[in-house]
């Protein structure tokens, strides 16, 4: 059976998966997920009409991005690259990373789409669930779907008020990415890992192909953008494996101290907030969202939904923190301490998560 992915190209984490599927030189059909199929495939399979999913060589139906490629990592047998970096400290950042791509630069991708490219994303919606309909009624049925996208980007804190400070990080952002992409090929050195993955899904769904965010790559990030072709078009080069030290790029601790000061104090936030929900509704699954609280980007103060998924990418991190041995969590502690990212040493994690389908649930 071969493998398959529903989903498609205007899609985030699709986006994500199918790099990795041709980076991993895994075979796979992609099929796009259209009104069809969602109706026959995705939501009979999964519950909800989401992408992607996708279908193993085994027939087993998977879903969510970190799913899909931690499930076929496990299953490789080829002598290829491994997506996660074998030495403790930059698996570390691995993980960070990924869950910076997941579930922080949502925020400018969702922003640059739907403050300055509406109708070409609705029209995109629309070629997506009917291919075979003709532009005018494709615009119409985009606009029908795109409705719970378009709100998407207040509702992670792009509001009006905030759209010079999410265009001011983002930009600083690309700006940090361009001159660490001069000097080396993936994130973390001549390899992609699963750090990689991580941004993929944000600049290439979003922030590549769409034409606002995509001019602006092109013209402030040219070494971004040849990052972005390559691991997602000609990902080959970029299996070169790792050499076997524990170093961080010096060029990519910009990155990493906007991590710190960015998500990582959200996250802190959304931790109380978890907690004190759990302890208030013992037994119960989290609902996909708490409300809203504060969040602070380039000095200016938004407010954002709370979604307690983001902690469970989180547990991801610490998980692996604290798995280290003494003299390697030294380490990693001090470098934590270098990049502004204590918070993550002493985090106040909430009673432990776990995925239940679509949700995110008490352990």
């Amino acid at each position: 059976m071969t493998t398959t992915l529903y989903g498609a190209e205007v899609s985030y984490f699709t986006g994500k998966v199918r790099a990795y599927l041709r980076w991993a030189d895994i075979p796979f059909e992609e099929v796009l997920s259209t009104a069809d199929v969602y109706r026959q495939v995705i939501v009979p399979a999964v519950g909800a009409p989401v992408i992607p999913v996708l279908r193993d060589d085994n027939g087993r139906i998977l879903q969510d991005s970190t799913v899909i490629i931690e499930t076929l990592e496990q299953a490789r047998t080829d002598d290829g690259p491994a997506l996660h970096p074998t030495t403790p400290l930059r698996k570390l950042v691995a993980l960070m990373l990924e869950a910076y791509g997941d579930e922080w630069l949502v925020i400018p991708a969702m922003h640059y789409r739907w403050f300055y490219d509406r109708d070409w994303a609705m029209a995109e919606f629309g070629a997506m669930n009917a291919p075979d309909e003709s532009p005018e009624n494709q615009f119409a049925i985009g606009q029908k779907l795109a409705v719970p996208f378009s709100k998407a980007a207040t509702l992670l804190g792009a509001s009006e008020d905030m759209v010079p400070a999410v265009e001011t990080a983002y930009q600083n952002l690309l700006a940090e990415l361009d001159a660490h992409f001069a000097e080396h090929p993936a994130l973390l050195g001549h390899q992609a890992t699963l750090a990689d993955f991580g941004f993929i899904g944000p600049l290439y769904a979003h922030l590549y192909r769409d034409p606002t965010a995509g001019k602006l790559m092109r013209e402030r990030a040219p070494n971004v953008t040849r990052w972005v072709e390559q691991l997602h078009f000609e990902p080959g080069p970029l299996r070169a494996p790792l050499d076997d030290g524990d170093s961080i790029p010096e060029t990519l601790l910009p990155v990493l101290k906007r991590w710190a000061r960015e998500m990582l104090p959200a996250m802190v936030d959304i931790a109380a907030h978890v907690s004190t929900w759990m302890a208030d509704h013992p037994g119960e699954t989290l609902p996909r969202a708490l409300g809203n609280h504060a969040f602070t980007l380039e000095g200016r103060e938004g407010q954002r939904i709370i979604r307690p998924y983001s902690l469970w990418m989180i547990q991801r991190v610490r998980d692996h923190l604290n798995s280290l041995d003494e003299d390697s969590r030294r380490q990693a502690d001090a470098f934590l301490r270098d990049i502004g990212a204590e918070a993550l040493i002493d985090f106040p994690d909430p009673p432990r998560l776990t995925q239940h389908k679509l949700t995110v649930r008490p352990a």
